[in-house]
């Protein structure tokens, strides 16, 4: 199994605003970005266990599918209209917007192979291992 990126490692604009101003990702959120759940991969005897944190989330909103061997979790979260009769929002750091997540499990597994549970915020994905396929090696005779 291979796990697919979450960002670029040289995305050196991102990891300043990240660090010196992280705040400004929840004002700035104009629907285009995405966040990476933090993931817990475990490699079983015969599966492998993937963990996803996905807080605030509800089942209905996370959608998983399977193409071409590449599973990927996507969900969203919209940030709540309210107003505020008695004052201001002084601080908010929770992220809004969409979330993505790929992981390269190869052509040889079926969605119906995949079991997923959803619990208290976090999403576990169980998938088979697929034993590798050794080409055979023949002999062939000359004529």
């Amino acid at each position: 199994m291979t796990l697919i990126p979450r960002g670029s490692f040289f995305d050196i604009d991102r990891f300043v605003d990240d660090f010196w101003a992280p705040s400004n990702r929840a004002q700035n959120n104009t629907g285009n970005t995405f966040f990476a759940p933090h993931v817990d991969i475990v490699e079983r005897d015969n599966h492998y266990e993937i963990t996803a944190e996905m807080p605030g989330m509800k089942k209905e909103d996370i959608h998983i599918t399977l193409e071409n061997g590449v599973l990927r979790l996507e969900a969203e979260t919209s940030q709540e209209d309210k107003e505020e009769k008695d004052g201001k929002v002084i601080r908010q750091e929770r992220r809004y917007g969409k979330y993505m997540r790929s992981f390269d499990l190869g052509n040889n597994i079926h969605e119906e192979d995949i079991n997923a549970t959803f619990e208290d915020g976090v999403l576990t994905l169980t998938a088979p291992k697929v034993a590798e396929q050794v080409p055979q090696q023949r002999r062939i005779d000359i004529q």
